[in-house]
């Protein structure tokens, strides 16, 4: 995979494919699924991991949307165990060439695929005719919508990893397409011959860091990640709102007490045990001291989500992974 072609334009007769992992989203999904069927950029397959619903999800699906492939989880395997099913059948077992993902309350502009393969298409001719010593680090593996979020037109964008998270520069985000070190999984579109050279992601983190962890590795291989800035992804993290303080304004997302722990707990197994050193290290302590604080200040639920933060830490220290709570409540 790391030959001359692999180094090549990205056409636009491409297979391409999406997953949508979702979660009692009988009341989202209606407005991504026409906003997929409807891209003026056809996608081969459209594909929802129905993650244990209990709404009438897989209900709604069968019979309103009987030409989108569903599959059916018994329980709920986290965003985490839901992206990797999803990729597995669609990037290893039904061989897409690329596969974009989705959170179910995601919804992508009508051109937004047509942009993503089309700027993909200019950055990778860029990179073949300035890749004199077919250097393999030129490969994009990942391509990243720039997620927005709808009521205030905030953007989240991906981020720099520099033992710790760093924002892009205004600049950067200015740029028609740059390149990321860490996207959300809603909105990233990964490409087949990427998933069959570093494997899945990990459905042990279960919420939370699995994408971020999904990025690093592909980094760590040489793969990289291109954000198209005028694809835009409508995108909700929690239940945002705007907080102030003198001199300081921010999009402050809620998030239950299980959210948090996994938050803590996923952060922390990476800086210690998968990319460990002492800056890492440091900024983990920081930004979780730095969201706890801002838990206190702006959060609800306060006592329980720093308690389960404290012991997602500790959990994360100690390498215990997997399941350890579920969401408490089933959305309305």
């Amino acid at each position: 995979m790391h030959g001359n072609a692999s180094r090549q334009t990205v056409p636009m007769d491409l297979s391409i494919a999406s997953i949508t992992t979702a979660h009692n989203a009988a009341h989202v999904l209606p407005r991504q699924l026409t906003a997929l069927l409807g891209q003026t950029r056809p996608l081969q397959e459209i594909i929802v991991v129905d993650n244990g619903s209990s709404d009438g999800t897989g209900q709604l699906l069968a019979e309103h949307f009987p030409q989108i492939k569903t599959l059916a989880m018994a329980q709920n395997l986290g965003a985490a165990g839901a992206w990797r099913t999803g990729l597995e059948y669609a990037a290893l077992q039904r061989r897409h060439d690329w596969v974009l993902a989705f959170d179910d309350d995601s919804v992508p502009g009508e051109d937004a695929l047509e942009k993503l393969l089309a700027a993909a298409d200019s950055a990778a001719a860029a990179d073949h005719e300035s890749d004199g010593r077919h250097r393999n680090h030129f490969e994009t593996g990942m391509i990243a919508m720039l997620p927005v979020h709808a009521k205030t037109g905030a953007c989240y964008p991906p981020l720099l990893w520099r033992e710790g998270f760093c924002r892009p520069t205004a600049e950067k985000l200015r740029q028609p397409v740059w390149f990321a070190d860490l996207a959300i999984a809603s909105g990233l579109m990964v490409r087949r011959e990427l998933v069959e050279s570093i494997g899945l992601p990990r459905a042990d983190f279960f919420m939370d860091f699995f994408d971020f962890e999904y990025c690093l590795r592909a980094r760590a291989r040489g793969y990289r990640i291109a954000v198209v800035t005028e694809a835009k992804l409508a995108h909700e993290i929690g239940e945002a709102r705007a907080v102030r303080l003198p001199g300081f304004s921010a999009l402050w997302p809620n998030h239950a007490p299980w959210r948090e722990y996994y938050m803590s707990r996923n952060l922390a197994y990476a800086v210690w045990w998968l990319y460990p050193s002492r800056r890492a290290k440091r900024f983990a302590l920081r930004h979780l001291a730095r969201h706890a604080a801002g838990v206190l200040l702006f959060g609800n639920d306060k006592l329980a989500c720093l308690a389960r933060s404290m012991q997602g830490f500790l959990d994360g220290r100690r390498a215990r992974l997997g399941v350890r709570f579920r969401p408490e409540q089933v959305r309305a």
